[in-house]
């Protein structure tokens, strides 16, 4: 009384393996599609990241530079309490590895001196600094202490 049900494929063909090849992966079609598509979207995004890190690179430079001037201005004031009649001239001193500075030492008049202190990074490493590579130029005066 109780017997097993039998089932009735389906007289239209194997429909049934047919969805389960299917449903068992990608077609090369579909992976090379997917590919193409990926490639385009990853192309900008490394291009974008790219240039960032460069950006980056160059404002961490142009940063330390400022620091590194800031820092030889504040030695100038300094050493010119005491003697303000010394030159301060300088080119192409090396303040910290690859990054250089030049000191200009202008007068002004008799009690007062335009120092201009100018520092970059020393990109073809040949210890000379040129316009190209000056990443930053700060100018002060300087007062005779009477």
């Amino acid at each position: 009384m109780h017997g097993k049900l039998k089932i009735e494929t389906c007289p239209i063909g194997n429909r049934q393996s047919t969805i389960d090849n299917r449903l068992a992966g990608f077609t090369l079609v579909e992976v090379v599609m997917a590919s193409a598509l990926l490639i385009i979207v990853i192309v900008p995004i490394l291009k974008a990241l790219t240039a960032a890190q460069v950006t980056g690179n160059i404002i961490e430079r142009r940063t330390y530079s400022l620091t590194l001037a800031q820092a030889k201005l504040d030695e100038i004031k300094a050493r010119s309490v005491y003697n303000y009649s010394d030159n301060f001239n300088e080119n192409d001193l090396s303040l910290d590895g690859s990054y250089l500075c030049d000191v200009q030492d202008a007068a002004s008049g008799t009690n007062l001196r335009t120092i201009t202190v100018s520092v970059g990074f020393d990109l073809d490493g040949n210890n000379n600094l040129t316009t190209s590579e000056t990443e930053v130029t700060l100018t002060t005066l300087v007062a005779k202490r009477l």
